[in-house]
């Protein structure tokens, strides 16, 4: 390839912003800032083949409802149904691992879709339950806990991170709201 149409078509690749990129907002007790950019693999499969997938994939695919399961480089698989999981991944490519399995499964690349906002602090379970009716309490969602909800009039997906940390995901296209709803949810926990 000559060198003008290597230049043309490397100023024609799009390159992806992160919908939230700069914003950070919070209160007293809670902060919310946006993920890192990663990689989102919506993976549709039979429960009997999760070992096939877990072993490509490099961690155990959760097979109990509102779990998950990381790796030591920081992948996630999340349990959305019992043949569903989201597959987060900061640093690697788990669609280049699944294309490796032989196992009949369905993986769609959802990394333009999605974006996720991280809520943290001794306020943060007051600011998600200001928006979602799902019961964040410890013991009905530990550390570990992953669950899709809705949160305002969004669908999200909620992943327990740590003692006093969240996950939101949301579609980058409700991204905004998601983020300015959070935002006065935290003002208002104030109150």
């Amino acid at each position: 390839m000559a060198k003008s149409a290597q230049r043309a078509q490397a100023a024609a690749e799009a390159i992806r912003v992160e919908p939230l990129l700069g914003r950070i907002s919070g209160a007293a007790g809670v902060s919310l800032t946006p993920a890192k950019p990663a990689a989102r693999v919506s993976l549709r499969a039979n429960p009997v083949d999760a070992k096939t997938l877990s072993k490509a994939l490099g961690l155990d695919l959760p097979l109990k409802p509102k779990t998950s399961s990381a790796n030591a480089k920081g992948r996630l698989a999340l349990w959305l149904g019992p043949d569903e999981w989201l597959l987060i991944d900061e640093s690697g490519d788990p669609m280049a691992d699944l294309k490796k399995v032989r196992a009949l499964h369905s993986a769609v690349d959802v990394s333009h879709r999605n974006t996720a906002i991280l809520v943290a602090g001794t306020g943060a379970r007051a600011t998600l339950e200001a928006g979602c009716p799902q019961d964040l309490r410890e013991s009905a969602f530990p550390v570990g806990a992953a669950s899709r909800t809705v949160m305002g009039k969004i669908e999200v997906v909620i992943y327990r991170s740590g003692e006093s940390e969240y996950r939101v995901e949301c579609w980058r296209s409700f991204s905004d709201y998601a983020f300015t709803f959070l935002s006065d949810a935290a003002r208002d926990c104030l109150a």
